[in-house]
């Protein structure tokens, strides 16, 4: 779907994302020996021929800050792009640069593939992200604050509240704030307190009237209490004044250290390391030893400290010494902290600066008639591709998940649970199916980052329900989207399959872009059975009928196909490569494109997030074109079209380290005329000359496409309208 509102025309490119910090020299850093960079010439490809994966990471970011910045967005749409501009950038900071800092500080000399230090990456991170937060910052208070206070949503501080409004708010403040809050002196009786990770604090300085004396206190903001106060409804249900809730406390201070003057307040927020890892032994619970790990989280070192533009620099120098932060990691912020609050504007019942709301379709094969037929019925006449948002999960996966559960003839259920909801219809799916006395497999992987702790929670409950839970494998991550169905018919057995690219989450299903295959294929059930065995038993199994497995078989089948083209073009026949990705990084399928581009294969990519691959280099990249489309929807899925062989697959591993050797993934083909018609569809929308996106250069700069169209396509429009969901 379009970012735009529905019912507006399609807007014009994007604006470009903003000036970067001058791009690393490749040839600065002194080369390092072979065995310690993974750029080393190969087949006589050139050493700097990667970008590098932490700076193409904050491009992603500025592209998604240059859809906030973008007028023809609805203008809670920009707010709501704001918030995950924010909420990208903690995650950033407490997994990417922690890792960076982590390997910084144990001397590791491994360098990145375009040959940078962790130390040299973590500087051009800082330079580049101080950049970025100045504009977003600016973004805000310059452009969607006043615009939204001209549309009669304000969001306002202490010194501008009318007096009857400061009265009612002293209520709330002593009624519901005051009693939680715990102001922390710091002196030699009271060590500086512990700072949890994104938590917003203010830093206060009182004065001892009578002794003359300063000190320091740290109050915490409550994070159980929403961030911005409604302070009235302006009359009418169309406008509403809101006040950040550390203004409301800030103003109050004097409550909390009565008889003291307070001389000075700054607010500030530090974000600590969260890249957890498990200590995995085969011979220890491998819940138990998450657990412990998770216990720990939260005190991990600092990776980054905000703080207010007017902070004094003494009030600095006491928290840089206090939590024992780099200056180089301090990130100064014009505005408010933590713009993620901006997700409750969002929720403002302001259906004309949205988006029209969408509800998605449900898939024709699977569309009630005068006689409904089961899943199974449908799946026995022919495979079925489904296309999330626009098909409906709930009538499509989840009923196939959901019937399975309530089908008398099915014996089994094994299922991959990476990511779900909280109140999920899977997981009660399931819980009823073992409760039949079905046999019912769920691999919940509980090493899923940020989810852990809903895992466990989930894996019990599947447990107690009777369910067979298995904790994900030790040294892997299991990543895969897959489910199977054993169903008795007659005296034949009979496998029923879903392999996708997203996770069993019907509200993030609303959200993210994703496909899926339901199928009864006979080699794929196999298959599926086979996985299940290794997953749950001690099976060594690296090759498959029909799919390719990770961590064995995904590279490697990837880059045979691509070798295949490559004879194909030599041979003078049709050859071509389309892929779809969230993220392009792994050099060996990188090299790959790059002697298909040499060969004369004409490779497109559309990848959301990252990629290292440099595009549009004479001899070796000039047949590579690169683009990213962002909107309403994350585009999540993961499709690959190699035109000569005549082959598409979907899966659910990105072209990255991590999902080709760390994880278990599953690639399945997509063999049905009809079907492969549906991603080709795809495919030739996203890569049309008209549609919206942004191009990568051969310098690194993504360049806004289409230049100089009044003509422009929107992608997720289209799909929309291909598949006839409603907008």
């Amino acid at each position: 779907m379009s970012t735009e509102n529905n019912d507006q025309p399609p807007a014009p490119a994007p604006p470009p994302p903003p000036n970067r910090p001058e791009r690393p020299e490749r040839s600065a850093p002194s080369a390092p020996p072979a065995a310690t960079t993974a750029s080393a010439a190969v087949d006589g490809l050139p050493d700097d021929r990667y970008f590098n994966r932490e700076l193409s990471w904050l491009d992603f970011n500025a592209r998604v800050l240059a859809l906030a910045e973008d007028e023809s967005q609805p203008l809670l749409e920009r707010a709501k792009f704001l918030a995950i501009f924010a909420s990208n950038l903690d995650e950033f900071y407490m997994v990417r640069v922690a890792g960076l800092k982590r390997r910084r500080e144990t001397g590791l000399s491994v360098r990145s593939a375009d040959g940078l230090t962790p130390r040299e990456q973590l500087a051009y991170i800082a330079k580049r992200n101080q950049e970025l937060v100045e504009q977003h910052a600016s973004a805000f208070e310059q452009r969607i604050r006043p615009e939204l206070a001209q549309r009669g949503i304000r969001i306002v501080r202490w010194a501008e509240l009318e007096d009857d409004d400061r009265r009612r708010l002293l209520v709330y403040f002593t009624e519901q704030i005051f009693p939680v809050l715990t102001p922390l002196a710091v002196d030699p009786a009271h060590p500086f307190p512990y700072i949890s990770g994104l938590s917003l604090n203010l830093a206060v300085t009182v004065r001892d009237p009578e002794a003359g004396t300063e000190r320091f206190a740290r109050v915490k903001v409550p994070d159980n209490v929403p961030r911005l106060l409604q302070v009235q409804s302006n009359g009418d249900e169309w406008s509403a004044t809101f006040l950040p809730l550390e203004d409301l406390i800030g103003a109050h201070l004097g409550e909390l250290f009565t008889g003291m003057e307070v001389t000075e307040v700054h607010e500030f927020r530090v974000t600590r390391n969260a890249d957890l890892e498990v200590e995995e032994d085969r011979d220890e619970d491998l819940l138990l030893a998450l657990e412990r790990e998770l216990a720990q989280r939260r005190f991990g070192p600092p990776v980054r400290l905000e703080i207010a533009s007017d902070m004094s620099e003494h009030m600095q120098e006491l928290l840089l010494r206090e939590l024992e932060v780099h200056p180089n990691d301090v990130v100064v912020i014009n505005g408010l902290l933590d713009l993620s609050c901006l997700w409750q504007l969002h929720a403002v019942d302001r259906k004309d600066l949205k988006d029209a709301p969408f509800v998605p379709a449900t898939h024709p094969a699977f569309a009630e008639h005068e006689t409904p037929k089961s899943v199974f019925a449908t799946l026995r006449e022919g495979d079925v591709l489904v296309h999330h948002p626009y098909d409906s999960f709930s009538t499509s996966v989840q009923r196939f998940i959901e019937q399975a559960a309530s089908d008398p003839h099915v014996l089994a259920i094994k299922q991959t649970l990476y990511r779900t909801s909280g109140d999920s219809p899977i997981v009660d799916a399931l819980i009823d199916a073992a409760e039949a006395g079905k046999q019912v497999v769920a691999l919940v992987e509980i090493k899923a980052r940020f989810d852990e702790q809903a895992n466990i929670k989930w894996a019990r409950a599947l447990e107690k329900a009777g369910v067979h839970v298995v904790y994900g494998l030790v040294g892997l991550k299991t990543h895969c989207k897959t489910s199977l169905v054993v169903r008795q018919e007659g005296s034949t057995i009979r496998r029923y399959c879903h392999i996708g690219t997203g996770n069993y989450n019907p509200k993030t299903a609303r959200l993210y872009e994703d496909i899926g295959l339901l199928t009864a294929e006979p080699s794929i059930g196999a298959d599926l059975t086979d996985l299940f065995n290794v997953l749950t038993g001690y099976a060594r199994q690296n090759t498959y009928r029909s799919l390719l497995v990770a961590p064995h078989g995904i590279r490697r089948g990837i880059v045979e196909r691509i070798e295949q083209e490559i004879e194909f073009a030599r041979a003078g026949k049709p050859a071509g490569i389309r892929f779809k990705v969230n993220s392009l990084v792994d050099e060996q399928v990188i090299d790959a494109l790059y002697r298909a581009s040499q060969a004369g294969v004409p490779v497109d990519v559309v990848v959301r997030g990252i990629c290292a691959l440099k595009p549009g280099i004479d001899g070796l990249s000039e047949n590579i074109e690169v683009r990213s489309i962002l909107g309403r929807f994350l585009e999540h899925s993961r499709v690959f079209h190699f035109v000569g062989c005549g082959e598409h697959w979907i899966g659910s591993a990105d072209m990255m380290h991590r999902n080709l050797d760390r994880r278990v993934e599953v690639q399945v083909p997509v063999r049905n005329p009809r079907l492969v018609k549906q991603l080709d569809a795809m495919f030739d929308s996203a890569l049309d000359p008209g549609t919206r996106c942004w191009v990568l250069q051969p310098d690194g700069e993504w360049e806004p496409a289409p230049q100089g169209s009044d003509q422009v396509r929107d992608h997720q429009r289209e799909m929309i309208a291909l598949h006839g969901a409603q907008g």
